[in-house]
């Protein structure tokens, strides 16, 4: 190859040295002017120019040829390349496309490979050393070939760079290979976040329909399945738990059938081991007597039965069929199978949720009342909204206790914990409180001894509880709180408040706790709504916020009585209960108690009152004044409430006080027409079961009592004792005239 002539004029007087670091550093420059313009790569020329430079040895030339490779020659100055023939259709070169120029070859590479190229090239013209790049180049065809080359640069005579020449080769295959490598790589890293989410799904999925629902529904990278079927093995027949891409007659000859010694899944249960089928051919040899059965369909032609192992135990097959033959790899089956072991940890996981629910429910169900009693008077409706899974159930409770003389009794608690040891004192104590209630006790009594009885189990559990006990004939409310919740009443103008009850310490906590009744009335269709601390209480929500929402709840309006198919107290109780069931806020068991006092025919309280006074049961006189007063009240007589109240209270004191026996109170009301007149009058008896008259006596000055009977005597209308057959009765009567 040529060289440049040597300089003349006063690049002459340069000394030597310095004159070859500059013509280096001038040609440098040059290239890298050169380079700049984009003109760097080696390339070939359109035809087979002859070659100038040193010649090849003849032994080269053969084993290029036998090797594929090509060489060529860049002229850096002239900027001019040329190349051999093997050269040129390694890059695919064809007349007219190139025009010998560093530029042109250029314009070839892809665009992500031309910067590397260029970098390397510049790099070894400065420097005068070599390099080597790979490439991707485009064919007129438009295909993709890769190139890989190597060259050296060489200086002239004055240590400047004049020409680089190396060989080409073909590297497509190479290009393939890492595509083929790319792609792989790609689908494992896609199959790895498919186990890592189905892992994440399947850990997520609570219940045997979650799995399944997730199952049927994952979609494996690489691997399109035609169908999906996951089935449990119960007692030697396989449960169908759910499915995509098989029609339900499809599935029907297999659900809930014993499976079939010859069948492929059968060998996946025995072995333990998965079974692939390539294609419909090899399911015929290996299972010539379940292939009828999958001949009928035509429809897949690949299977892999994937056995749900669980504690060495085997609980299920996977089904994963495929539309065409598929001779699954190393990599597919493994992950197949590890697809099967994480359902069936979470299928193992699920079931064993389902029984515990399931138990869990059965035990709560046995616990609380099955029917609530049906009460002349009164109408009721409960609610239980359980919040926990497994054997996570609640302590909460609910019960109606039908009582003497026609009252009822309303009883809502929770025991402490939410475990099967809470669900079982619950029960305990729910039949305690209501045999004390049943007895007749008064409501202060019955919360002292379920009190007692609590702390008599030393459960170290206690419990809250409001007990309400309800006199039917004229809707009076006595209740009795034990750490519990107030109840909300609804009122007859839809109006809804929380009624404040005297409180004391939760059942089991203090043996000989007492506590305070609070007396309330309702009138004909109003409510009592008791619940426990679920609907009203959370860590997101405090108890006022709570009670205002129920009181919202409570005192919306209501269909009318007959304008629809159920009791307006039971869509009440829908809508209460709903509402908290579509909270994202509920944390703990609800249970749910209304009762409306609906009175008697006509909307009026019936005019009588009958109580038990319990002997030398102090107390229970107290209330009984209070139930007199609310009942003359209602009755229309409110002017004889002093007087009648001061004389009932001294003939139950009388019999209490000076018998060992109950007695029995009870007030009417008659409403009379003599001689054309209405007449009114109130007749008060006490009953005992003594056969010890009362004596009238005359008390001195200083005397604290003996003054009963003559304070009968003188305010009463008429008065008087009457033997009965055992005991006796005393009586007074009142006129609102008398009274005057």
């Amino acid at each position: 190859m040529a060289t440049e002539p040597e300089p003349q004029g006063p690049a002459r007087r340069t000394p030597p040295a310095q004159s070859t670091r500059s013509a280096a550093a001038a040609g440098s420059l040059r290239s890298a002017a050169g380079l700049a313009g984009g003109r760097i790569v080696p390339a070939v020329s359109r035809g087979l120019p002859t070659r100038t430079g040193d010649s090849t040895p003849d032994w080269l030339e053969p084993a290029m040829a036998a090797n594929g490779i090509g060489s060529f020659d860049w002229d850096i100055r002239r900027d001019r390349l040329e190349g051999d023939q093997r050269a040129c259709a390694i890059l695919g070169l064809e007349p007219g496309r190139f025009d010998r120029s560093s530029g042109a070859f250029l314009a070839m590479l892809h665009p992500e490979d031309a910067p590397v190229v260029r970098r390397r090239v510049e790099r070894a013209v400065t420097e005068l050393g070599q390099c080597g790049a790979y490439y991707r180049t485009v064919f007129p065809g438009g295909d993709l070939h890769a190139v890989r080359f190597r060259g050296r640069v060489l200086a002239d005579a004055f240590g400047r760079p004049s020409r680089m020449v190396g060989f080409v080769w073909d590297a497509t295959v190479e290009l393939h290979k890492r595509e083929r490598a790319g792609a792989m790589a790609q689908l494992r890293e896609e199959r790895s976040r498919f186990i890592k989410e189905a892992a994440r799904a399947l850990s997520e999925a609570v219940t045997v329909r979650d799995v399944a629902r997730v199952f049927t529904e994952l979609p494996l990278p690489g691997l399109p399945p035609d169908g999906l079927v996951l089935s449990s093995l119960e007692a030697g027949r396989l449960q169908i738990l759910g499915a995509s891409g098989y029609r339900e007659v499809e599935l029907r000859p297999y659900d809930r059938t014993p499976v079939s010694p010859a069948h492929p899944a059968s060998e996946a249960i025995r072995s333990r081991t998965p079974v692939f089928i390539s294609s419909r051919d090899e399911y015929r040899e290996r299972y010539p007597e379940a292939y009828p059965q999958v001949a009928e369909t035509g429809v897949r032609s690949a299977w892999a039965f994937l056995p749900l192992v669980a504690s060495g135990r085997p609980i299920g097959v996977c089904l994963v069929s495929f539309d065409d033959d598929r001779e699954l790899d190393a990599d597919e089956r493994t992950l197949l199978s590890t697809l099967g072991g994480l359902v069936a940890q979470s299928l193992a996981r699920a079931r064993l949720h389902d029984a515990e629910h399931e138990l869990a429910a059965g035990l709560q169900r046995v616990m609380l009342p099955r029917t609530v009693p049906s009460v002349p008077g009164v109408t009721t409706a409960v609610r239980y909204l359980a919040a926990g899974s497994g054997l996570q159930i609640g302590g909460d409770w609910y019960d109606v206790v039908p009582l003497p003389g026609g009252h009822v009794g309303l009883v809502i608690g929770d025991v402490q914990g939410h475990d099967v040891h809470a669900a079982g004192i619950m029960g305990q104590l729910r039949i305690a409180l209501r045999a004390y209630a049943a007895e007749g006790h008064p409501p202060a009594a019955v919360m002292a001894r379920a009190s007692r009885f609590l702390a008599d189990l030393d459960t170290d559990h206690f419990a809250t509880c409001t007990y309400a006990e309800v006199n039917v004939d004229y809707g009076v409310v006595y209740a009795v709180r034990a750490g519990h919740l107030d109840p909300v009443v609804r009122r007859s103008d839809g109006s809804a408040t929380v009624v404040p009850v005297a409180g004391g310490l939760p059942l089991g906590v203090a043996a000989d706790e007492e506590y305070r009744v609070t007396r309330f009335s309702l009138d004909p269709g109003e409510t009592v709504v008791l619940c426990t601390d679920g609907l009203v209480e959370s860590r997101e929500m405090d108890l006022d916020t709570g009670f205002a929402r129920l009181c919202a709840a409570v005192s919306q309006e209501l269909p009318g009585r007959d304008e629809g198919p159920r009791d307006q107290l039971e869509e009440l109780a829908d809508r209460i209960a709903s509402q908290a069931a579509d909270s994202t806020e509920r944390e703990d068991d609800i249970a749910l108690l209304l009762l409306r006092w609906d009175g008697p025919a006509g909307g009026l309280a019936a005019q009588q009152l009958r109580r038990r006074i319990g002997q030398a049961d102090l107390a229970r006189i107290s209330e009984l004044r209070g139930e007199l007063r609310d009942a003359l009240r209602r009755w229309g007589v409110g002017e004889l409430v002093d007087t009648a109240e001061l004389l009932a209270s001294e003939l139950v004191t009388n019999a209490i006080r000076h018998t060992d026996r109950d007695a029995m109170f009870t007030a009417r009301l008659y409403r009379e027409t003599v001689g054309g007149e209405s007449r009114v009058r109130l007749r008060v008896e006490v009953e005992d079961e003594s056969d010890l008259w009362p004596t009238r006596r005359t008390p001195g000055e200083q005397a604290s009592s003996g003054r009963g009977l003559m304070l009968v005597e003188a305010l009463a209308d008429g008065w008087g004792v009457e033997p009965r057959g055992t005991g006796k009765r005393m009586w007074f009567e009142l006129t609102p005239d008398q009274a005057e």
